[in-house]
């Protein structure tokens, strides 16, 4: 297994974009919108209090792109240990504040729209039924790369078949099996890595309420178990999270729940 070389569709970041243009008489009184609907049919929507919050909810949305219907009960979650920053994602909404942008090892999760790579997990996929979305095994050789300095920066890789460039790794394999049911977030992610912008972004089972992770975005185990089997490729998913004043302003501008 090399998760390195997967590859997914476009869809992922493509989008469906709605304009209203301004009009040449009494502009004054109107405003100009553009409304980018995200083509995706399903939504884990994160938000919490504010930027240094650590503790929020995460509530799924299964829609068209316009019209969107909750699913289940809101889940709580665990974010950064020092809450959120702007992250890379479908955007990057950290270009206009610099020093909000999320960095590796800052101990923040990112902020913005994301795609959803892949899940992830203990359990042979011979044993999987019902699983609509890729899935990776992990074992005792997968690890993801933190090293800023390795060309396999932000990656999950089999040690085994990857030589050797780096000094810092996040080992998936855990004794505390927070990693047993997981997904890859596509934060800072593909040819557009850039090293330093924060890598290793996961959905992953938390320690405690109020346990803030290195990055992630922790909950239940068997919440997180029931999201990896309620994830289906053909729907596009996406996380987005957010603080709730900015989710405000994103769900004005990409048609969000």
């Amino acid at each position: 297994m090399n998760m390195i070389r997967k590859t997914y569709p476009n869809y992922y970041i493509s989008l469906c974009i709605f304009s209203l243009m301004l009009g040449t008489i009494n502009c004054s009184s109107q405003e100009e919108k553009v409304i980018q609907a995200l083509d995706s049919q399903q939504l884990l929507v994160v938000k919490t209090p504010h930027w240094d919050a650590v503790e929020g909810l995460l509530i799924r949305y299964e829609g068209d792109g316009n019209n969107w219907k909750q699913t289940g009960a809101g889940i709580p979650i665990n974010v950064g240990k020092n809450g959120m920053y702007w992250g890379k994602g479908l955007e990057n909404f950290g270009m206009d504040h610099p020093e909000m942008s999320k960095r590796e090892g800052d101990g923040r999760s990112p902020a913005g729209i994301f795609p959803l790579i892949s899940a992830f997990g203990y359990a042979h996929p011979d044993s999987l039924k019902g699983l609509g979305f890729p899935y990776e095994h992990v074992d005792a050789f997968t690890q993801c790369i933190e090293d800023t300095g390795s060309a396999f920066y932000n990656q999950i890789i089999d040690a085994q078949e990857t030589p050797s460039d780096w000094t810092s790794a996040d080992h998936m394999l855990r004794k505390d099996d927070l990693y047993e049911w997981g997904v890859l977030v596509g934060h800072n992610y593909g040819k557009s890595r850039q090293a330093g912008d924060g890598s290793c972004i996961f959905l992953h089972a938390w320690r405690k309420a109020g346990s803030g992770t290195a990055g992630c975005t922790a909950m239940e185990k068997k919440q997180m178990r029931e999201i990896v089997f309620w994830l289906d490729a053909a729907k596009k998913p996406f996380l987005v999270q957010a603080p709730e004043g900015e989710y405000a302003q994103l769900k004005m501008k990409f048609h969000l729940p």
